[in-house]
């Protein structure tokens, strides 16, 4: 009965350029893979000492990469190890089993999806009649379950997002505001759900997660036990609970930290 480690990706094992400059030191820097190329050009980056953590993290658990990415997105990223096995997108939506879509399982999150809550074309559409151009700089749909929008998180008005919260809430809807991107996504669209399916399936006896932002809480909630960093909507709100371990690290150091939870976690619970 193996351990199931589920991690979210970017901003908690993964980190774009952007992020990087959370509390990356110019002094004693350390040393970066690329795990992420598009358009020719590297886009997500893990510490080396983080790869090796991950790749040996593969020999003591099962390892299900869980994030909001779509598939293409997902796919463009080239952890360290072997393939995972289970890998959880579109913030639970889709199952992908040895790289496919189990497409039972997203059969089942639409069905959900219809019964609970307001459907994506009216959000979608609130979100095109409210939102500024001062600030948006683009807005997407996400594998035709959930929207999002790209901003200038500076000049994007607090009260705004106080009031689609309030607003997305009454229609079963969730907002989670994660560096540039913000995302509106359906209540019973979780990546909890998702994990647990994935440990049903392995006959996992112990769930480990890790995540960073409100849509993650849902993740580490379900695990025996949890992390999230130092920086991230969980973080800024000082949320925990117990069995969650909140961590000082931030930015790309508090991913290796992450890996090395997991990795110790997992050894002290083999027989």
């Amino acid at each position: 009965m193996p351990v199931l480690v589920a991690s979210d990706l970017d901003r908690t094992l993964i980190y774009s350029s952007a992020a990087l400059a959370l509390t990356m030191p110019d002094a004693r820097a350390p040393r970066l893979l690329c795990v992420e190329v598009h358009e020719s050009k590297p886009l997500s980056y893990m510490t080396e000492t983080a790869a090796r953590l991950l790749t040996d993290l593969a020999d003591a658990a099962v390892f299900v990469p869980v994030t909001t990415r779509t598939r293409k997105q997902y796919q463009r990223v080239n952890l360290p190890g072997p393939q995972p096995g289970f890998a959880i997108c579109a913030n639970g939506g889709h199952l992908l089993v040895d790289g496919v879509t189990d497409r039972d399982w997203h059969a089942r999150v639409l069905a959900r999806l219809a019964e609970e809550c307001a459907p994506l074309a009216e959000v979608r559409d609130h979100l095109t009649r409210t939102a500024d151009p001062v600030w948006l700089r683009r807005q997407r749909v996400a594998e035709d379950l959930f929207a999002y929008l790209v901003v200038e998180r500076e000049l994007l008005p607090e009260e705004w997002v106080k009031e689609l919260t309030a607003w997305a809430e009454t229609r079963g809807w969730t907002v989670s505001l994660q560096g540039r991107k913000l995302y509106a996504v359906p209540r019973p669209l979780t990546k909890s759900a998702a994990v647990r399916e994935v440990a049903r399936r392995t006959g996992a006896r112990l769930t480990l997660a890790a995540g960073d932002s409100l849509l993650d809480a849902d993740l580490l909630l379900a695990a025996d036990r949890g992390w999230r960093p130092g920086h991230g909507e969980l973080a800024d709100t000082n949320w925990t609970a117990p069995g969650i371990g909140a961590l000082p690290e931030r930015g790309v150091l508090a991913g290796e930290r992450i890996l090395g939870e997991f990795l110790r976690a997992a050894r002290a619970a083999a027989p």
